[in-house]
């Protein structure tokens, strides 16, 4: 099936096609047609499956047709989309800037963290489509700029990451404030019980679309586990980056200290790297994430929250430096990987203390994850003491003909071909 077996209308159809997708991914397959018919949708997804198209061109075309954009000045906010985190509202952003490049609709995106004057600015002069965080959302609203009067299609992205940001009463505000006669969707990676509540309130009668994460976990990422002691994790780690020859590593810290910590000893070892959290500035977040794209910076560490909305194509590895503790985030996680018709490596660390965690985690995606037996900080797999702290290298690294000396392409990683989103 195409694109253009969907009915998608000719300006849609050429944006896409610029961007070089042809082909849609499951839940475009399945959403796109439900959404073009005016249903309300509850998606449960994980990033990297193209959810965004799958609500972004359904609501471009709607706008288009429906013609009632024909200036500036009488632009209304016709459709919000809201989402957790200022990097995903950004990528969400660009790609309805990306399909709708011609259909002549407009949109910004808003975020906190940064000064109001050019969001403001950008909301004066109209648009059709705001992409925006619930905080500076509601600031901009009790402000007077943003009136949610007109909105005809709001979208709920990530909903799961946003109760857990403890966003819950901010979208209740927002939801009292939107028309009542609109389309609704919601998406998260995750199905909890407040989570169906919330979308009970939010959706009428919707359509469900399920793209199961364990089918994108077994089928296009290759898994490894490493036993390791909790205090080896950081030698380990650096050895793995001076001997796997991959182009682009994200890494994945449980806690805000414990992202720039991982940080501070890879500089020690002269291994370029940058972290993204919660705590950093949105300057400081976009331009570690702009360096990461581009191949300045060889490896990011991120938390699991300032994670949702990094697109890296062709990401070669994840490593879980700490495995977490809800099941469904190691898949979410190694998602990040894998993206598309894509593969790749994910690599987790597991010490004493989180055993429980990879057994809950292999019950959900139904399979054994690989362990790798030999490499330099072994720890025994069930009590957790160390074997031996002077093993040869790794079998994986050995089986490649790398001498141990750091790799280069670690700093020059070459930025790679653009990914559907």
């Amino acid at each position: 099936m195409t694109f253009k077996d969907l009915e998608i209308i000719e300006p849609i159809l050429k944006a896409l096609s610029a961007e070089g997708y042809t082909h849609p991914t499951p839940i475009q397959e399945q959403s796109i047609p439900m959404l073009l018919n005016r249903n309300d949708l509850l998606g449960c997804a994980q990033t990297g499956t193209g959810k965004t198209a799958a609500f972004a061109i359904p609501i471009l075309q709607h706008l288009f047709l429906d013609h009632k954009s024909t200036s500036n000045n009488q632009r209304k906010i016709r459709a919000l989309i809201i989402t957790p985190t200022r990097e995903l509202a950004i990528q969400i952003s660009d790609s309805f800037t990306a399909y709708g490049k011609f259909t002549g609709i407009k949109n910004t995106v808003i975020f906190g963290g940064v000064k109001q004057g050019q969001q403001t600015d950008a909301l004066r002069r109209g648009v059709d489509v705001l992409v925006a965080t619930p905080g500076r959302l509601l600031d901009l609203m009790n402000q007077g700029y943003i009136s949610l009067k007109d909105v005809e299609y709001f979208v709920l992205d990530e909903a799961d990451h946003m109760l857990d940001m403890g966003f819950i009463h901010d979208i209740k505000k927002i939801i009292a404030k939107l028309p009542t006669k609109r389309q609704s969707l919601f998406f998260s990676a995750t199905m909890p019980a407040d989570i169906v509540d919330l979308s009970r309130k939010i959706l009428g009668n919707p359509q469900r679309v399920t793209v199961k994460p364990e089918q994108a976990t077994a089928e296009k990422v290759e898994q490894a586990v490493y036993f390791v002691s909790k205090k080896s994790k950081p030698k380990l780690l650096v050895h793995l980056l001076e001997t796997e020859a991959v182009e682009s590593t994200l890494i994945f810290s449980r806690t805000k200290h414990g992202a720039d910590k991982i940080v501070r000893f890879l500089e020690k070892a002269d291994i370029s790297a940058a972290a993204i959290h919660g705590n950093k500035s949105q300057g400081a977040r976009q331009r570690a994430l702009g360096e990461f794209k581009s191949g300045e910076t060889g490896v990011l560490v991120a938390t699991d929250i300032a994670a949702r909305g990094i697109d890296i194509d062709e990401l070669s590895l994840v490593i879980n430096y700490d495995l977490p503790n809800i099941p469904e985030t190691y898949v979410h996680r190694i998602g990040r990987t894998g993206r598309a018709s894509a593969s790749g490596i994910a690599i987790s660390f597991c010490d004493a203390e989180e055993r429980a965690f990879l057994r809950d985690i292999q019950k959900l995606i139904d399979q054994k994850i690989p362990v790798v037996t030999e490499h330099p900080f072994l720890v025994d797999g069930i009590d957790g003491t160390p074997i031996d702290e002077e093993k040869p290298k790794n079998a994986r690294s050995q089986k490649s003909g790398n001498d141990g000396g750091r790799n280069n392409s670690w700093k020059n990683r070459k930025p790679a071909a653009k990914k559907q989103r």
